[in-house]
Parts: structure tokens; sequence; C-alpha cells
């Protein structure tokens, strides 16, 4: 009974989270731009045709039956034409979606095992030399721009060496491995760079607790401390963390997509901003919150699978 009243709430949360999100969709492109159909036609279209424009789209309607519109477009999927390309956005976004995922859910995954497998080992050697230079490594390639990595990279191991496609993405597994090795090595360094500090605090803060002293005190092995009881306990910063980064896997990096050419959802968005095309952006932000909220959702059913002192 609880788990059902917890899932209504979490519902009826969810549903004034998108409500609230598509108003502010709405008041971003529907009250703020001026006029659409004459932004798309250009400062020299004659008012009849930006009339007969806006009546096309649907931007001669009443504001509430635009709003509703949207509204309705958040709960069946149902997000209409592409002003660019005249296609329906809803099969645009999977398939964007899914080139996206190629690259950086491989990156989430590999970076996240390292990450945590290096935090945890490494907390035997806190505060050594060892630990220094990894963590002044982490901060000095946090402090560089993404865009430094992909073009160093693009230059020495591409175009020198040879050893990684850049360009020529093709659709399909296998096909498309030799474009996403290099892409996927740069997420996964980024990752592991950015994250380290964060996962590394959190074990430190573990390691310090009681039960540790007591592991330790009982005989039990270091290895088995740390990836049996440790890990066990820093497992709801880490679903934390993972809730928020998974909707974002989905749209990928905008700078490696636009830079090796990868046609996935990240490059979709730019594309349809430079196009104006703002039912696809439109589309893109709503499908951002509902996967936001939905996530958190499944984050907080994973907290009592993983702690059972936390309570629905």
């Amino acid at each position: 009974m609880n788990f059902f009243l917890f899932l209504l709430k979490r519902l009826l949360y969810a549903f004034l989270v998108i409500v609230g999100a598509t108003f502010m969709v709405f008041i971003m492109f529907n009250v703020m731009v001026e006029d659409p159909a004459r932004l798309l036609l250009g400062k020299y279209a004659t008012p009849e045709a930006a009339a007969t424009l806006a009546h096309q789209l649907g931007l001669d309607k009443p504001w509430y039956l635009q709003y509703w519109d949207i509204i309705l477009s958040a709960f069946t999927f149902d997000f209409g034409y592409s002003w660019s390309s005249n296609q329906k956005i809803l099969p645009i976004l999977k398939d964007g979606a899914m080139i996206s995922l190629t690259v950086s859910l491989p990156a989430f995954i590999i970076a996240n095992t390292l990450v945590i497998a290096t935090s945890l080992w490494m907390t035997k050697y806190r505060q050594t030399i060892l630990d220094k230079l990894l963590v002044t490594f982490c901060i000095v390639m946090t402090s560089v721009s993404a865009l430094i990595y992909i073009l160093l990279s693009q230059g020495f191991f591409a175009y020198k060496l040879g050893l990684f496609e850049i360009t020529g993405y093709e659709h399909g597994f296998p096909y498309c491995i030799p474009y996403i090795l290099l892409p996927t090595i740069i997420g996964v360094m980024l990752h592991f760079c950015y994250s380290y500090r964060f996962y590394r605090t959190i074990m430190l803060d573990e390691i310090y607790q009681d039960y540790v002293r007591t592991a330790r005190a009982k005989g039990l092995p270091e290895d088995a401390i740390l990836f049996k009881h440790v890990l066990r306990n820093v497992m709801i910063p880490i679903i934390t963390n993972f809730v928020k980064d998974i909707p974002s896997l989905i749209f990928g990096s905008v700078l490696i997509e636009n830079f090796f050419c990868i046609p996935g959802l990240g490059n979709l968005v730019v594309n349809a901003i430079n196009c104006c095309d703002f039912p696809t952006i439109k589309a893109a932000t709503v499908v951002s919150a509902i996967l936001s909220v939905l996530f958190n959702i499944i984050g907080d059913i994973l907290y009592t699978l993983v702690d059972p002192r936390v309570k629905l």
C-alpha cells in the first residue's frame, strides 16, 4: 500500500513538473518570439506570406489552444512535423537518440566503472604521493576545455598516426565502431576526471565510519571491506549521480557529435536551433523534462533497494 501511495504521489509530482516545463516552453517559443513565421521567411517576406505560413503552422490559433497542443504532445509524444525537414519529429528524435547512445552509453559505463573502482582502491593510498598526483591530474584535466582534447586527439591520433576515423559515421552495428572509438575514449577520460574527486570524497567519508574500523578489527581483508561494505554504503550518492547523468546520455555531447560528424540528437538540436526549427527544439526540451522526472522516480525506488533504512 505504501508503494502505491508513493507512486501516486510521484506521478502527481511528475504531472505538475511536466505541466510547468511545458508552460516554460510555451513562454519561450510562443510568447517571447515575436513572429516565428516572419523569422522563417526572412525580413523581406510580405505580410500575406507570413500570415499564410502562420496559418499552416498553427501559429494563428488562440494562445490557450497553442499551449494545449504542447501539453498534449508531452503525454501523447505526437510532436508534429519539423519545420526544416517536414518530417515527423518523434522518429527523428528516436534515430538521433540511438546514434547518441552509441557514443555516450559505452563512455558512461566504462568511465563510471573505472572511476568507482579507482576511487575505492585509492582509499588505501590516501594522502600518498600517488593519491595527490591523481587528484592534481584530474584538476588540471578539468581546467582545460573539452574542445582542446577533441582537437588534439583528432590532430595527433587521427591525422598524424591514422589510428582512428573521425568522419563518415555509418549507421548500424558493427559498422559504427571505427567512428565511435576516439569519441568514446575522449568521453571516458573527461567523465573520469570530472567525477573522480566526487567519488573520492564520498569514499573517504565512508572509510572513517565505525563499521569500517570494526570490520578491520575482526580481521576482514581490506579489499572485502572496500568492495563489499563501503561500496554498498555509498550507493545512495552513486545512484543520485547516475540519475542526474543518464537523461543527458540520450542527448549526447554537442561538441563531440559536431566535431566527429556524428548525426546524434545533440547535433540534431544544434541544427534545429540554427534553422529556427521551434517544434523540434520544443520536443527535445519536453522530452528532456520527462526523462529527468522519470529517472528521479526510478532513483527514489532504487534507494529503497540498496538501503533498507530509506522508506518510500
